[in-house]
């Protein structure tokens, strides 16, 4: 993108208001042109100020975000980055926001989140967002969204040996969907980092469970990888793969960032190339950056299969095109044959 990144900033708080665009003072590709109060004041300032990206509350008076965004992707397509609360409805609210188009979920700055530790963070999502191929994130949303069938996969013992890993960011939560919609419930556990702030993972979980053939649910320190599970990494801790003879567990830890990121599909990839080696599928989605793309290949010299999303079906191509770059894919494919692919890795 030529020049600056430019942002319009949409909240009712004013505190808010005022931390996102200090936060973003410092960041010489960004510039905040703009903020506004409600998504009435928002319209006027997108008409005048052509924003390259927008910051947007879900919780408003006057005009909710959501219909506000609702009404943005249809006339005014652009990229949207949700600014939510910490709370169950919050978290509801940002899942609601992604699958009707917008493009990043942030946790709103509250009295223990300093401007240091926010800026960094906006400043990435930012710069994300303005990647994105906004048509092609709601022609995905569109395709996730769509009801599917489970693809079928013959009743192995096998599969208890197997482990399917999984990583994403930008895009990623529909990817991911779209994916747990088409694998059998008798497919071998899963293990999926998508970079999510905390409290927005659960509610992520739970969705993707209710519409797929797989028992998903949020990750807890100790969980069983058995056949016919997702395990989610709750946002804010690394999620890694361990074993105990032949039953694979996981473990969620904190720790350092790595990549910017906590859950890193890194730190999982290459827990996942020490304990499972051979007997694991790497699988890395649409995204911007280059987490999980080390890990990828850790996997693959181990002896996994591994799986890259290919350019044409990603919102960002960012780290499916870091791993391919590093020679850690196997297989580029478009997200639509992945589910097949990896169906056939485990049989």
């Amino acid at each position: 993108m030529a020049g600056k990144i430019r942002v319009l900033i949409v909240d009712d708080s004013a505190v808010v208001r005022k931390i996102l665009a200090q936060g973003l003072e410092g960041e010489d590709d960004i510039d905040v042109v703009g903020t506004a109060p409600d998504p009435y004041v928002a319209r006027e300032k997108i008409v005048k100020l052509n924003p390259d990206v927008i910051t947007l509350d879900v919780e408003m008076p006057r005009m909710d975000g959501i219909t506000f965004l609702k009404k943005l992707m249809r006339y005014y397509p652009v990229p949207v980055i949700i600014v939510s609360s910490l709370t169950e409805k919050g978290g509801e609210l940002a899942l609601e926001a992604m699958k009707s188009g917008a493009v990043e979920v942030m946790a709103k700055p509250s009295g223990s989140y300093s401007v240091g530790d926010m800026s960094e963070q906006i400043a990435d999502k930012i710069r994300a967002a303005a990647r994105v191929n906004v048509r092609r994130k709601i022609e995905m949303n569109n395709f996730s969204q769509s009801s599917l069938r489970p693809l079928t996969m013959k009743s192995l013992s096998l599969t208890t040996r197997k482990l399917i890993a999984i990583g994403a960011s930008t895009g990623g939560t529909e990817a991911i969907r779209y994916l747990m919609k088409k694998l059998p419930a008798n497919c071998p556990g899963i293990v999926v980092v998508q970079h999510m702030p905390a409290k927005f993972t659960k509610s992520y979980a739970e969705s993707l469970n209710s519409q797929s053939a797989l028992t998903v649910k949020e990750a807890c320190d100790g969980d069983p990888v058995t056949p016919g599970t997702a395990l989610i990494a709750p946002g804010n801790y690394h999620l890694l793969a361990a074993r105990s003879g032949a039953r694979y567990f996981v473990r969620v830890k904190t720790g350092p960032m790595v990549h910017h990121q906590r859950p890193a599909v890194d730190v999982l990839f290459k827990t996942v190339a020490s304990h499972a080696g051979a007997n694991a599928v790497g699988v890395i989605l649409t995204g911007m950056g280059a987490d999980g793309a080390e890990g990828l290949l850790e996997m693959k010299n181990a002896g996994a299969r591994t799986i890259a999303q290919d350019e044409n079906s990603c919102v960002v191509f960012g780290m499916p095109k870091e791993a391919i770059k590093k020679g850690a894919a196997e297989f580029v494919l478009p997200l639509d044959r992945i589910a097949e692919k990896i169906v056939e890795l485990v049989q």
